[in-house]
């Protein structure tokens, strides 16, 4: 028993040094003086001071999780020995750090971030400052992990209802509906501050949001197993129209703003589509996948551009031959990699992105790619008298492309090539012993997926009317990449869960975007430790993950 006491006690002072490291590390980082003057809830708390304590916060509350089974003296000590070192860590940055210049070191080690952490006292007293905020940032965790488990989940989902509203003001207010007299000034006026949320418009949103989370968690819910066959059928019907309805009238209550955000998540969806079949179906590491979008692009560029004068093609002739091009592209790059595999096969697709970037930038080819200035006046779609030449009609272009890749993309799934593609990912030697032809099957998922990308690089160029080689880099493959590795390898659905956290998030946090890698880089970490299957994993896939799990616990 002293042993499990002993081990729990070490576990607790480990928990805290961590706690504590990483709030030096988004200190040093500058999230924390970057949003200072973010409030959450104007003069209450503000969103740099919610980053500098959520890892206290919620390294606690686990470690407090973990102790459920032990005394009320006891979780309130491991709580205040967690805030404690973190804090004396946060202290001794202070100490450190006027005392000597680690600005040579870290620019973000500025008097500002110092005065912020000790509430502007003065040394030594103000050392004594970010201890005692820790430990109350424990104990607020402790707090909450002494309520039943349903009072529990209800004030969660109302604190992070009033961090995402605080957080989310300016751009909230960017919504079309809320623009309109009387919703906007009785929203700036009630619930909204200059900055974040206003004292009063935070307990509104609290009591709401904590009120019909408590309601919610008391009904009875009616699970897909203990519906008819005919209720489940009636049920797929009506949420296919509910989100049908959503999808085709959200530009209209939205705005130009969020509408540009859409646009571009629908592209990034139509490529991790086509991304998907290649790594997520056949198990194919493709890393120059850019490489088809800028393809699909610079062909519907080139044959419709009336600046460069060589064609003239309207967008839907020139659609056919980009399609054409970039499945073309994807035959050539499949040709010579067929007997390739892992890091060599990553390294070879790296290869055909970078040439293909390359070639665009060439002089060479300046004449009818345009070199580093790239193709402007791009041609527009245009049915009858209608022309797709703002953000809300593109919206719906695009959508209307996602819906065919979608289609495509789940009718291969689960055919006889999808299957072969499956086999293909599991094991390659196995596959072929089962008679599969595997120069046919590597061909299909490389020519399918660049397919998928040169739609998505002509509606691109369309959208835009230009295309500019800066603009196909290998850090739009990997972004693509990770998209499909945080929703689920081998998930249609994932692909669109992906698209939304790392394409359409970050662009609603817009003032994020100086710390947008840093949060990709800690979004991938965390996936990989805590659900390496995804946020909507393939069914196959998550079996697979969970035994693997099982039987290194069983060892």
């Amino acid at each position: 028993m002293k042993k499990d006491a002993s081990s729990l006690w070490r576990q607790a002072l480990s928990t805290g040094l961590i706690a504590g490291a990483l709030a030096v590390l988004v200190s040093l980082v500058g999230l924390v003086v970057s949003f200072s003057d973010t409030d959450i809830i104007r003069g209450v708390i503000t969103l740099g001071e919610l980053i500098l304590f959520s890892p206290i916060f919620l390294l606690a509350y686990s470690s407090i999780q973990r102790a459920s089974g032990r005394s009320l003296r006891t979780r309130i000590g491991i709580s205040a020995l967690i805030g404690l070192v973190a804090g004396l860590l946060l202290s001794l940055l202070v100490i450190i750090g006027t005392a000597t210049n680690l600005r040579q070191m870290f620019v973000n080690a500025s008097p500002a971030l110092f005065n912020l952490l000790t509430r502007g006292v003065p040394l030594p007293l103000g050392a004594l400052v970010p201890p005692l905020s820790c430990i109350i940032a424990a104990w607020v965790s402790l707090g909450i992990s002494l309520l039943a488990e349903r009072y529990r989940k209800a004030i969660i989902q109302g604190i992070l209802w009033v961090v995402v509203l605080g957080t989310l003001r300016n751009q909230i207010l960017l919504i079309y509906i809320l623009q309109q007299e009387p919703i906007s000034t009785i929203l700036k006026a009630v619930i909204f501050a200059q900055s974040g949320l206003s004292p009063i418009g935070a307990v509104i949103v609290f009591a709401l949001s904590t009120s019909l989370a408590f309601y919610s968690s008391g009904r009875k819910r009616v699970t897909p197993l203990s519906r008819t066959p005919k209720q489940q059928k009636k049920f797929r019907i009506t949420l296919f129209i509910g989100v049908s309805l959503i999808l085709v009238f959200l530009p209209l209550a939205l705005g130009l703003f969020f509408t540009e955000i859409l646009d571009s998540t629908g592209l990034f969806i139509m490529m991790g589509l086509g991304l998907n079949i290649v790594v997520g179906f056949a198990g194919l590491l493709d890393l120059g996948y850019v490489a088809f979008y800028a393809i699909g692009a610079y062909t519907m560029g080139v044959l419709t551009s009336s600046g460069l004068g060589l064609y003239h093609f309207t967008f839907w002739e020139a659609l056919p031959f980009a399609l054409l091009a970039a499945w073309l592209a994807g035959i050539i790059l499949g040709l010579p990699v067929l007997r390739m595999r892992g890091d060599y096969l990553a390294i070879v697709t790296l290869g055909f992105g970078e040439i293909v970037r390359l070639l665009a930038l060439s002089d060479w080819l300046k004449a009818g790619l345009g070199g580093t200035q790239g193709i402007q006046s791009i041609a527009q779609p245009v049915i009858g008298p209608l022309t797709f030449d703002s953000l809300p009609k593109l919206y719906y272009l695009i959508l209307i492309g996602i819906a065919i890749l979608t289609f495509i993309a789940w009718r291969l799934k689960d055919s006889r090539l999808g299957r072969s593609w499956m086999a293909l990912r599991e094991d390659e030697d196995v596959a072929q012993a089962m008679g599969i032809n595997l120069v046919f099957t590597k061909l299909m998922a490389f020519s399918t997926g660049a397919l998928f990308a040169g739609l998505a690089g002509a509606m691109g160029a369309a959208k835009l009317t230009s295309v500019y080689p800066h603009s196909m880099t290998f850090i739009i493959s990997i972004n693509v990449l990770v998209l499909i590795i945080i929703g689920g390898m081998g998930s249609i659905p994932g692909v669109f869960v992906g698209a939304l956290v790392l394409v359409g998030l970050p662009g609603i946090l817009s003032e994020f975007e100086e710390y947008r890698l840093w949060f990709y880089g800690l979004a991938l970490v965390f996936m990989m430790l805590n659900r390496p299957e995804g946020l909507w994993p393939e069914a196959r896939r998550r079996r697979e993950l969970h035994e693997e799990t099982a039987e290194l616990i069983a060892e």
